[in-house]
């Protein structure tokens, strides 16, 4: 009887022991697991409420200039910081660059927005709102030729069309 109840113990403890190592080896991958996909799903849940739409464009060959009116139709409000680290690419198919952001009248292969109808008066792209771009590039072809727009936010949403350039 003795020796029963002395090989149930050892055994009771090596199980308890066995559970308490795994239990420590397992946990902080759990904890680490966890966190990493909280962390996913958090962005692709910012990637999913924030949409754009391209609602209409002009270039001017002539003057080497575009407006470009986008509307912001995801659930989201995009802030002023996210649109000036967003990239604008400017020019013919095929054949184009990248703007940078200036805060007054742009020139030669610069961009600048506005924020049309701010509703919240918060200076942030809320959703319903529309942004204009004008833009300033020698890179925009001759009138009746082809213009490519790309714009991306940091977050890793894009819009681009073509349209071509008037006088």
């Amino acid at each position: 009887m003795s020796s029963e109840a002395f090989t149930t113990a050892m055994f009771l403890i090596t199980a308890i022991i066995a559970a308490g190592v795994l239990i420590n080896a397992v946990f902080p991958v759990i904890y680490t697991l966890a966190g990493t996909i909280s962390s996913s799903s958090h962005n692709v849940d910012e990637r999913l409420s924030t949409d754009v739409k391209i609602v209409t464009t002009y270039a001017s060959g002539e003057r080497k200039e575009v407006r470009i009116w986008l509307k912001n139709v995801g659930t989201s409000r995009i802030s002023p910081s996210d649109i000036g680290k967003a990239d604008v690419f400017l020019g013919a198919r095929g054949n184009f660059t990248r703007l940078g952001l200036v805060s007054g009248t742009p020139v030669s292969n610069q961009w600048t927005y506005a924020i049309l109808e701010d509703t919240q008066k918060n200076n942030c792209w809320d959703p319903g709102e529309t942004l204009y771009i004008q833009a300033h590039s020698d890179w925009i072809p001759e009138t009746g030729e082809i213009v490519y727009f790309q714009f991306v936010l940091p977050t890793g949403v894009s819009r681009s069309t073509t349209f071509t350039a008037g006088t």
